[in-house]
């Protein structure tokens, strides 16, 4: 079969299904979003029981363990299904990563499953989290 550059490519982009970019964003930004104002409802919650840099921080780990127990009722999963990576940006995407690998590695025992996978989709997260402060914090020294 015999066929022209010309004709392969208009087969290759009827066969792509065609991808709605602004929809998709915009569901995004929105999901996400929600979750960043979550995140700020619940530290003007805690404002009024501590100071504002305590209240940052249990705000922080109310929106961690409110996305592990998600995760762990398949819940979160649905969600990022249609919010795409605007359920990853947040603190909320790092701890649904680690609670999934914690999840599927848990028939594996607690040491060579959980305690040995937990951090197989999270830990180039933090390498290069780590590497990037370094570099940061090395220019900023310098200059």
């Amino acid at each position: 079969m015999n066929i022209t550059k010309e004709e392969y490519k208009k087969l290759v982009e009827d066969s792509n299904p065609k991808s709605k970019i602004f929809i998709n964003a915009l569901i995004a930004f929105l999901i996400g979003g929600g979750i960043c104002a979550s995140g700020e409802v619940l530290a003007e919650i805690f404002k009024k029981f501590f100071d504002t840099s305590t209240s940052f921080a249990y705000a922080s780990m109310t929106l961690i363990v409110i996305s592990a127990l998600l995760t762990g009722l398949n819940i979160y999963p649905k969600i990022a299904k249609h919010g795409g990576a605007g359920t990853l940006v947040p603190v909320t995407g790092f701890s649904n990563a680690i609670t999934s690998s914690a999840l599927e590695a848990k028939t594996e025992g607690l040491v060579f499953g959980v305690g040995a996978k937990i951090f197989t989709i999270a830990g180039p997260v933090l390498l290069y989290g780590i590497v990037a402060a370094t570099i940061y914090g090395f220019c900023y020294y310098l200059f």
